[in-house]
C-alpha cells in the first residue's frame, strides 16, 4: 500500500538500495522523503504506482548487489504533482546522478521527467495487461528530438539492465564500482554452461 508517498512492501518500507558493505554514496540517509528533490542517493528509481514495484524492485536489487545506493519513490505523471519538483537544480543539489523511471500503459513518467531535468533518465516499460507492454515501450521510446530517454526492454530484463547501465555510468569515475561491475559480468559469463545439460 501507499503511505505518505512512501513505498510500503511486505508490511514495511521497501528495502533501500544499500548493503552492509561499501555504499557508493556514504551520505545516503535512510528513509523515503515525500518530495523527489529531497532524495540523497546517486540513483533515483521512480515509478507510476505501487503495482510497478514488482518490476522495478529488480533494478533496486541489482543496485544493491553492486553496493550502489538508491532511493525508490512513487511519482504518478497523471495523479500527483511530485514530478514537478524534479527541477535540474533540485535533483543535482540532492546528489542525484541518474534517474530510472518505470511506467506502464501511457507511460508518460520517463518522458516528463526527462523534460524537467538534464540528468540522464533511463525508462523501463512496465508490462501491461492490454498490450503486454508494447504500449509502454512505444510511449517511452518515441520521444521528440531534444528530450532524450534511454529506453530499456519491457519488464524485469529492462529493470535489471537499467540498473546495470546506471552503475556503468557511475563507474566511469569510480574504480571500485568498475571492479564490482567487471566481477559481476565475469560471474555471469562463468554461469553459462558450454554444453547443454544432458548432452553427450
Amino acid at each position: 500500500m501507499i503511505h505518505q508517498d512512501r513505498i510500503v512492501h511486505s508490511g514495511r518500507l521497501a528495502t533501500p538500495c544499500r548493503t552492509l558493505g561499501q555504499i557508493y554514496n556514504p551520505a545516503y540517509v535512510f528513509g523515503f522523503p515525500k518530495r523527489i528533490d529531497r532524495m540523497t542517493a546517486p540513483v533515483a528509481i521512480i515509478m507510476g504506482s505501487q503495482s510497478d514495484w514488482e518490476t522495478m524492485r529488480h533494478a533496486a536489487e541489482t543496485l544493491t548487489a553492486l553496493g550502489v545506493a538508491c532511493e525508490t519513490h512513487i511519482v504518478s505523471a497523471h495523479r500527483t504533482r511530485s514530478v514537478c519538483s524534479l527541477s535540474p537544480r533540485g535533483a543535482r543539489a540532492a546528489g542525484f546522478k541518474i534517474i530510472i523511471a518505470g511506467a506502464g500503459g501511457a507511460a508518460h513518467l520517463p518522458g516528463m521527467t526527462a523534460s524537467l531535468t538534464e540528468l540522464p533518465v533511463f525508462g523501463v516499460p512496465i508490462e501491461s495487461k492490454a498490450l503486454s507492454g508494447v504500449d509502454s515501450l512505444y510511449s517511452i521510446v518515441q520521444m521528440p528530438a531534444g528530450i532524450p530517454v534511454g529506453t530499456l526492454a519491457i519488464g524485469k530484463p529492462g529493470a535489471i539492465n537499467a540498473a546495470l547501465l546506471a552503475a556503468s555510468v557511475l563507474a566511469l569515475n569510480d574504480p571500485a564500482l568498475s571492479a564490482k561491475l567487471a566481477a559481476w559480468r565475469k560471474a555471469q559469463t562463468e554461469a553459462v554452461s558450454e554444453r547443454p545439460e544432458g548432452s553427450a
